[in-house]
């Protein structure tokens, strides 16, 4: 860590949709109990958020592509916490500057294939400098990675180990543009095809062939035999369950394995009046615009006609909206358990701008109870990185987390 950091967290790309979110929730739930900082690289429209902020907290400017500028901005703080997206074009510098130096991080990316080259790039450095670089720290991916950790940790409370984790989302609230330039960002991008890799976060010693045909991602409808109805793909699959595989992963190396063979999967659940026909037309849907997506020039064309970034949905959308994320579990005996993660407002937004101020807070107030103590270090996963604490900490802010729960009923 740095001998002498000014600020405890340094929010960076403040002045963004999301960002701003964030540093009024610091404003809010933090105020003047920790030293933090909004950051970004224009001055004038951060001095304009300060003004709106009752905290007053310091600005720091430092653009993505100014290496010096963002190895100052790290080396004064503890926790940097970005929502600078899309990542795969303005987050590597502030990760290798925090890889380097020892600062912890968080960020709201779902961008799988930069992830990666993260991982190959900077995990060792990472590792060696005492860095927590934890990215998916919002809907994409907490209540999948919390969800399926809650239950490996109840049956592990049992003396028995976890097979398989499926979970069944449902959500409602609006998009930012932010979010749909990183989606086209990173399917029209050069590694696109590194999306479809279901162990693509995994370690190299659990990337086997049989493994990954055994998680491969669902691509039509299915009957669920403990849901009791037809689900359909979910749209956020095929990043949500990189991250927990991952978890998983990482726990087997340090000799906490979920289960052997552990497989997990993710579903929409669209109710028991959509039947199979609901479920076929959304799956239909995901697959279609998931690939029409990887036509040059059709990410261009969407970005377009859809919010810029900095741009979002309402107030009323953001408050109006909610997520559940519904998950069994089936331990090595063939016993089964709920768990439920859910909330209230809009997922993309409110949801993930608490869940990733909470896993901020985590690391600054709470490093020393954090999974593995101060010496876990590397690209982390939520699960990996704070575990009941970020649980703990949620709850607080009156989330839903919750296992063992009764099984939903058949008709919601």
């Amino acid at each position: 860590m740095n001998t002498a950091p000014v600020y405890d967290v340094v929010i960076y790309g403040a002045t963004g949709f999301t960002g701003t979110q964030v540093a009024e929730y610091f404003d809010d739930h933090v105020g003047g109990l920790l030293r933090w900082a909004i950051a970004g690289r224009n001055a004038t429209t951060l001095a304009e958020l300060r003004t709106d902020l009752r905290t007053t907290p310091d600005v720091l400017i430092a653009d993505a592509d100014d290496t010096a500028a963002i190895d100052a901005l790290v080396s004064k703080t503890r926790v940097v916490l970005t929502t600078a997206g899309p990542f795969a074009r303005y987050g590597e510098a502030v990760v290798r500057s925090c890889a380097t130096r020892g600062v912890d991080y968080v960020d709201i990316t779902g961008e799988t294939p930069w992830v990666r080259r993260l991982i190959d790039r900077y995990q060792r450095r990472a590792v060696a400098s005492g860095a927590k670089i934890v990215p998916f720290c919002g809907f994409d991916s907490v209540p999948s990675d919390l969800g399926a950790h809650l239950l490996v940790e109840h049956f592990r409370s049992q003396g028995k180990s976890t097979r398989s984790v499926r979970a069944f989302q449902r959500a409602q609230g609006g998009v930012n543009g932010g979010t749909i330039a990183s989606m086209t960002n990173m399917l029209a991008s050069a590694d696109r095809n590194l999306f479809d890799d279901p162990l693509l976060l995994n370690p190299d010693e659990y990337r086997s062939s049989d493994e990954a045909l055994a998680n491969r991602d669902p691509v039509a409808p299915v009957f669920d035999p403990d849901l009791r109805r037809w689900v359909a793909p979910f749209f956020m699959g095929p990043i949500n369950t990189r991250v927990v595989r991952r978890s998983h992963a990482l726990s087997s190396q340090w000799q906490r394995p979920y289960g052997d063979g552990f497989q997990y999967q993710e579903y929409w659940d669209l109710g028991q009046t959509m039947g199979y026909g609901g479920a076929a037309m959304a799956a239909l849907g995901m697959g279609f615009f998931q690939n029409l997506l990887r036509v040059p020039g059709v990410g261009r064309v969407i970005e377009a006609i859809a919010p810029s970034p900095g741009d979002g949905p309402s107030e009323a959308t953001m408050d109006n909206g909610f997520y559940e994320c519904r998950l069994v579990g089936t331990a090595d005996d063939g016993t089964k358990a709920w768990a439920l993660i859910a909330g209230k407002g809009d997922p993309g937004n409110r949801a993930t701008v608490r869940f990733v101020c909470e896993s901020a807070l985590c690391l600054a107030m709470q490093r020393d109870r954090l999974p593995g103590g101060i010496a876990r270090a590397g690209l982390l996963t939520p699960a990996t990185a704070f575990g009941d604490v970020l649980v703990e900490r949620l709850r607080a802010t009156g989330e839903t987390l919750e296992c063992p729960v009764d099984p939903p009923q058949a008709n919601p």
